[in-house]
């Protein structure tokens, strides 16, 4: 715990933080979901479509794939994305490696195996040490919407709440029901400016809208 806070801390205190806030739809990755369990032999989550088209928008948006250093900024070459999972010695961040380069069923499968080896406490440094930027996902507890600190020396993390039903005006003005998820992202202001904050969470809302598109 004092490991923890003290990052926290050192982050929250010497990180400009800035926050940005959309909303997604969902039904339609929520049926292609519901359509790949059916056949599949790994079931997947909604959290593993947001671990890769979180990793597919680093690669529309590489300016957001960096982290501050005292002398310049660090771009990173793979789109590796952190997913935040909490322990009883609190929270720990294990790392999908090239999660854009993986199949959805490689991610499910190895976000279920780093979870289980870090509430054991058995991550290698490697494992949980740099990343690209991190989910944290508190949408299973009934989250809404909330802003995450950011893990240093990521540039930005993303913070996901729960899809639930809400009334939503439809495209010809019509008032409708539909699946909402509100997604969070706390960026970096030394390395990510409000406009590119704002180009990233449009490639990843577009992928989570059409979700087809995380499967290319």
């Amino acid at each position: 715990r004092r490991a923890i806070a003290r990052r926290l801390s050192e982050s929250k205190q010497t990180v400009p933080h800035f926050y940005l806030t959309v909303d997604c739809r969902m039904d339609a990755l929520l049926a292609l979901r519901a359509q790949a369990n059916q056949a599949g032999a790994i079931k997947l989550s909604v959290n593993d479509f947001i671990v890769r088209a979180a990793a597919q928008a680093l690669r529309d948006v590489p300016e957001v794939n960096a982290s501050w250093q005292d002398d310049a900024i660090e771009y990173h070459a793979g789109a590796d994305i952190s997913v935040a999972v909490a322990t009883e010695g609190g929270l720990v961040t294990p790392i999908v490696r090239d999660a854009d380069d993986k199949s959805l069923s490689a991610i499910a499968a190895e976000i279920v195996e780093l979870a289980g080896r870090a509430k054991v406490n058995r991550l290698k440094p490697e494992e949980f040490t740099g990343g690209s930027l991190t989910v944290s996902n508190l949408g299973m507890y009934g989250i809404k919407q909330f802003a995450a600190i950011i893990n240093p020396p990521q540039a930005a993390i993303l913070a996901v709440g729960a899809a639930e039903r809400r009334p939503v005006v439809g495209p010809n003005g019509e008032l409708e029901a539909a699946t909402v998820m509100t997604v969070t992202l706390s960026a970096d202001h030394r390395v990510v400016d409000g406009a590119v904050g704002a180009q990233w969470l449009a490639a990843f809302r577009a992928r989570i809208e059409n979700p087809v598109r995380i499967l290319l």
